[in-house]
């Protein structure tokens, strides 16, 4: 969007309060996921973190469990979860929350979907891809975080990446240089 114009700037600002009210409210109301962000930070306080966290957590221990006809399945599910966590980041602003969950989606993938991701072959290929690329993105993002936190994840993130090098996928995870464990 371009800037406003310092004129506009100020005419706006001069507006009396009940008119700046009103167009504030009709523009946060044209953008969802602004009006998401608000409402989490205005309405639903701190607490309402561990909530989100916990709702998310349900829906990454859920779906990977049971059986999936074909690996693409089992992808498409781990794509819309992914998808759900990055959400869940824009809205709340909670990085550590999704690199969390990140590692908890990846391992309970390979603890639940052994078999499935035992092979590298032509059906298997696109999801361990996706696994080997997702693993390599949640290590950056997990470097980034304050060491404190690596202490937190190591567990989970090392069983991850054990997981991921005795699976189909492990040619996959060397092409991409990923590590052994989580130093």
């Amino acid at each position: 969007m371009p800037p406003l114009s310092p004129d506009l700037r100020h005419a706006l600002l001069d507006l009396p309060q009940k008119e700046k009210d009103q167009l504030l409210t009709r523009l946060v109301a044209q953008d969802a996921v602004l009006t998401e962000q608000l409402a989490f930070r205005l309405l639903e306080g701190p607490d309402a973190l561990e909530t989100r966290r916990a709702a998310l957590r349900a829906q990454v221990d859920d779906p990977v469990r049971g059986f999936h006809p074909t690996p693409n399945d089992l992808l498409v599910i781990v794509r819309q979860l992914q998808a759900r966590l990055a959400y869940h980041a824009k809205i709340t602003g909670d990085v550590f929350g999704e690199i969390e969950l990140s590692w908890r989606l990846l391992h309970n993938v390979f603890q639940h979907q052994a078999a499935t991701t035992a092979r590298l072959h032509g059906p298997t290929q696109p999801l361990l891809q996706h696994l080997a690329k997702r693993t390599h993105e949640v290590l950056k993002q997990t470097a980034r975080l304050h060491e404190d936190y690596h202490l937190e994840l190591a567990e989970t993130a090392n069983a991850v990446l054990a997981a991921l090098w005795q699976s189909g996928a492990a040619p996959l995870a060397r092409e991409l240089g990923l590590p052994r464990i989580l130093s």
